[in-house]
């Protein structure tokens, strides 16, 4: 088993993937005119506009959606691993991924906007559904489909359970399995209530949970304020190859540096269209601006504040590729939350392994939650008539076994299952909206133009030669 997966590991985050993901970026950031700073203040002004109606939720619900998926474990045990794998210079990876990803959430988010459906009474898309409609082609979208069913149902599950289980072990002493059923307990209570309840605990616990760490690493920044510029000039040089004690690693820290960066953001991956999909918008670029900010709250916010406690307190280790250490701090210490909570111990002795460890089950619950949305969505996809009901409650069955076994596994092979699971949508949604970029941009312009004008936009597909677009043909002729 463990030899297969490092199989379908190494075919799926070969090199190829890690400079589509770039180049993808990079042309997105060009063909948006760089909206990422362009239209930064209106991605603020928007999180707060909108209220939820009966079938979708409001822009601030869709973004602590969205939130909820892109800030999980990859915040602290995935930077933690970055570091350990590809040096200090990873982290300047991960804040570029998440700078040109912002217009990959974008184009992403929009196209889950356009072709966005009413299924039970409530907003559904995704990329299933704008691979359809848009590129008409079905089949397409039900082999993303099923691969998002996997991901989020069986793959991904475990990488957050497993850090909970670790760090909760770590700090209170609790054994794994206690862990695993308290979890099951609580998911199943939520997710049986559907996505207006997911919705409403991510609105009231992501702002929180973000907010309470990123105040802490702020203490500690401020306690190491003197030594910013030290730690920036060590990232900065580690990026290029040009800090000694890390030359020759150019090429991990630019592959951990993307593969974390994807995982933790999504950007790209093809999850947050899901939430986006299910905003009460009366433009869908209005959703994809704010989409693009939250990339930003996740990278340049919450993973800079676990990199700069990390690397200020020197609580990490580097390895070799070969399996040697480059640097070593932490002797006999696993990657992953463990070095976040031995940076916050090195100041708060009695805060650091209790702190991460509520961090983290805030952090990875919440994903969890946004997980079990985006499979659910992907089932209504394939079931469109809803004639399946029993298929709803083995997804639930599906994705409760494996955030128990998540909890008793080894992290390596859970780390290895999601990055599986995160690149297997990568490569299918990247392909997508690259080939299907058009009515992504024609929204942003037709955005752009009526903010010009002074209006608040309103989106007709028609307008614009979009095609398929049925839930805005209707509401353009209601109109």
């Amino acid at each position: 088993m463990e030899e297969t997966i490092e199989t379908l590991y190494e075919i799926i985050w070969s090199d190829a993937l890690v400079f589509l993901c770039l180049a993808a970026g990079i042309y997105f950031s060009i063909a948006t005119r760089f909206l990422q700073l362009t239209n930064l203040k209106s991605m603020v002004k928007l999180l707060v506009g909108g209220s939820a109606s009966k079938k979708g939720v409001s822009s601030f619900q869709a973004f602590a959606l969205a939130l909820s998926g892109r800030i999980g474990t990859g915040n602290i045990a995935g930077v933690a691993t970055a570091i350990a794998m590809g040096g200090p210079g990873a982290v300047f990876w991960m804040w570029l991924i998440a700078f040109l990803g912002s217009a990959s959430a974008f184009v992403e988010a929009t196209l889950g906007q356009i072709y966005k459906e009413v299924k039970d009474g409530q907003y559904r898309g995704g990329p299933a559904f704008y691979i359809e409609k848009g590129l008409g082609v079905k089949w397409y979208g039900i082999v993303f489909a099923i691969a998002t069913i996997l991901s989020t149902a069986l793959f991904l599950p475990g990488v957050q359970s497993n850090s909970i289980a670790l760090s909760s072990d770590n700090a209170f002493s609790i054994p794994v399995h206690y862990t695993g059923i308290g979890l099951v307990v609580l998911l199943g209570l939520i997710i049986i209530g559907g996505i207006k309840r997911i919705a409403k605990v991510a609105q009231v616990v992501v702002p929180f949970m973000a907010g309470g760490y990123i105040l802490l690493a702020i203490v500690i920044i401020g306690l190491n304020i003197k030594e910013i510029p030290a730690v920036f000039g060590l990232i900065i040089r580690s990026a290029f190859d040009f800090e000694p004690a890390f030359s020759g690693m150019i090429g991990m820290a630019i592959a951990w540096g993307v593969k974390r960066g994807i995982y933790s953001n999504e950007a790209g991956q093809g999850t947050a269209p899901h939430a986006a999909a299910a905003a009460e918008v009366s433009h869908p670029a209005k959703q994809g601006l704010v989409q693009a900010f939250s990339v930003y709250v996740d990278t340049l916010f919450v993973c800079t504040a676990t990199a700069l406690m990390i690397l200020f307190t020197g609580s990490f280790n580097v390895y070799h590729p070969n399996g040697d250490y480059v640097v070593q701090h932490l002797p006999d210490t696993e990657i992953g939350p463990a070095y976040t909570q031995q940076a916050i111990a090195h100041h708060f002795p009695l805060l650091g392994a209790p702190a991460v460890a509520i961090a983290l089950l805030f952090f990875a619950f919440t994903t969890i939650l946004a997980y079990y949305y985006m499979a659910e969505t992907n089932l209504s996809y394939i079931d469109r008539k809803g004639r399946h009901k029993w298929a709803v409650w083995a997804l639930r069955i599906m994705i409760l076994a494996a955030t128990f076994y998540g909890t008793i596994r080894t992290a390596e092979v859970a780390w290895k299952l999601g990055d599986i699971g995160v690149g297997m949508m990568a490569w299918l949604n990247l392909i997508a909206i690259l080939l299907l970029r058009k009515p992504a941009l024609r929204a942003l312009k037709d955005y752009r133009k009526q903010r010009r004008e002074g209006k608040d936009p309103n989106f007709n597909p028609a307008h614009h030669g979009i095609k398929r677009a049925y839930f805005w043909e209707k509401a353009g002729t209601e109109e």
